[in-house]
This record gives structure tokens, sequence and C-alpha cells, in this order.
């Protein structure tokens, strides 16, 4: 499956990948299903994916830890550590993949505008070499079908 268009991906600077997608959901709903692990279980991942491990500590200082499991078994797992948050406007935090190098910082931002949601994530990356390898991973796919979960999630969670 590849990105449907409903996710818009830029590359405004070397460092940067920018991720925007409307959501048909209020924007308190949205920052929550990104934020509390009952829900993030829900939807977190691509197409045929799921979260094995799932732990939250929504805080100034605190992070989070997901291990996400494959349809044939495999695992990907990513750390992270909250920098600022602003519920249910904004957040920003490091993060990282086990088995990719290097940290980088994500700042997300949530505009509602009539009961619709935008998300605007902006991963800077340390290197202009490490953006354009995560690139090459397919990231914009996998980014894509989860926000298309998100999306179908945040439909049922509504009605």
């Amino acid at each position: 499956m590849r990105n449907t268009g409903t996710l818009q991906v830029t590359t405004p600077s070397d460092r940067e990948i920018v991720l925007t997608r409307v959501f048909n959901a209020p924007r308190r709903m949205v920052f929550e299903a990104f934020s509390k692990p009952e829900l993030l279980r829900q939807w977190f991942g691509p197409h045929g994916w799921s979260l094995s491990v799932c732990e939250v500590d929504l805080r100034l200082g605190g992070g989070f830890r997901f291990v996400m499991k494959g349809p044939q078994g495999e695992e990907m797992g990513m750390r992270g550590s909250y920098k600022e948050i602003a519920p249910p406007e904004r957040s920003i935090h490091m993060e990282s993949f086990d088995d990719f190098p290097g940290e980088s910082q994500v700042t997300t931002v949530f505009v509602e505008k009539d009961g619709k949601t935008t998300m605007t994530a902006t991963v800077l990356y340390e290197s202009k070499e490490v953006r354009d390898a995560v690139i090459q991973t397919g990231m914009e796919r996998g980014a894509a079908e989860t926000y298309d979960r998100l999306a179908e999630f945040l439909l049922t969670t509504a009605a």
C-alpha cells in the first residue's frame, strides 16, 4: 500500500521531513490518540503491525517506549523523551529507533478548524545523510498507513 495522498510529506530543509495530515476529529481527540497507551495500541503502526510494547510517561522529562510487531513476527523498537507538552496544541520529543543510528527531534502541532484537526509533525535529523537514509527506508509509506489507521480509529471513536 502506498501513500493515498492524504499525507503530505515535504523536505523544507536538508535536515527536515514535515508530515501533514488532516483528521476528521477535534484536536483534543487527536492529541489523546497520540498520547494515551490504551488508544495508541488500537492504531499505531502500518497495516498488519501492532504494538507489543506501549509505555508512555507523558510529562516534561518523561518518555515513551514502543515495540511494533509485524505480520511475519519482525519487531521494530523506538523510544523517546518529552521536551515540551502543551495539550492539545503541541508536543516536542526526541526520538530514536533501536536499529537505526541517531536521534531526531519531533515537533508536532495540532490545529483545529471546523471540527477537523491538521497535524503537522516536523522531524529534525542530525544531518542530511541521516534524513536521506530515513527517506530510503520507506518511511513515507509506513507513516501514511499509520495515519490512515488513526483516521479510521478516530471515525469509529467519534461515532
